[in-house]
């Protein structure tokens, strides 16, 4: 595997994460047993390039992700010998995941584990492109901007909240809902990039983004 594809494909396993571990939890495992196999399937992912025929180039990773995951569970865990977390490979350090990423790993009532996991896919796509957006905002020297502004990516803000906002950052009230449209139209990219690294074909990606918006809506 080469180097730049091994690192493509830990950014994904990373972005996965949680995702996995609440369709785990969803699938009755108690939370430490989950993460222990998250954290091994993860390992094993990385460590061997055919596992499953698993390949982010080749299809849907979200689908071929469940499947290999689903598999794993039934067939490739024996809770006497696993070792903790994937095997000694630290794939993500809870202590250094902010928040947003850790969520809630108490079992998820209602949706079904497929449901759910769409659902956490849905969310890490957004939070993996949110991130980018802060990063890019932050390099260019606009990070207190981003922070003022990023309430308005996914809301739709009055006069007024647009007035109250540009005080703060010391600009024209009338500016700023062509900085919250600029910024809205780069999240909107960052998030199709985002899909587009799990998919191998334009159509797949069309396909990806009906599918992240439809899960978003429900």
């Amino acid at each position: 595997m080469s180097p730049a594809r091994a690192a493509a494909l830990e950014k994904l396993c990373r972005a996965y994460w949680m995702p996995v571990c609440v369709f785990a939890r969803r699938k009755g495992w108690n939370e430490e047993d989950a993460k222990d196999l998250t954290q091994q399937f993860f390992a094993r992912l990385l460590a061997r390039n055919d596992f499953g025929g698993l390949d982010p180039k080749k299809g849907k990773f979200r689908t071929f992700l469940l499947t290999a995951f689903t598999h794993f569970l039934a067939n490739e865990y024996d809770r006497s010998t696993a070792l903790k977390r994937g095997g000694g490979f630290a794939i993500v350090s809870l202590d250094q995941l902010p928040p947003d990423q850790i969520g809630d790993l108490a079992i998820p009532t209602g949706a079904q584990p497929g449901d759910q996991y769409d659902r956490g896919w849905a969310q890490a796509i957004l939070q993996a492109a949110l991130r980018e957006l802060k990063a890019e905002m932050t390099t260019a020297g606009k990070g207190p901007q981003f922070e003022e502004l990023k309430q308005f990516l996914t809301l739709n803000g009055t006069a007024a909240d647009y007035a109250a906002a540009a005080d703060k950052l010391g600009v024209e009230a009338a500016g700023v809902p062509v900085t919250v449209h600029r910024l809205r139209q780069r999240y909107r990219a960052l998030v199709r990039a985002e899909v587009a690294q799990t998919v191998s074909s334009p159509v797949e990606l069309e396909e990806e983004m009906r599918h992240l918006f439809a899960v978003l809506n429900q």
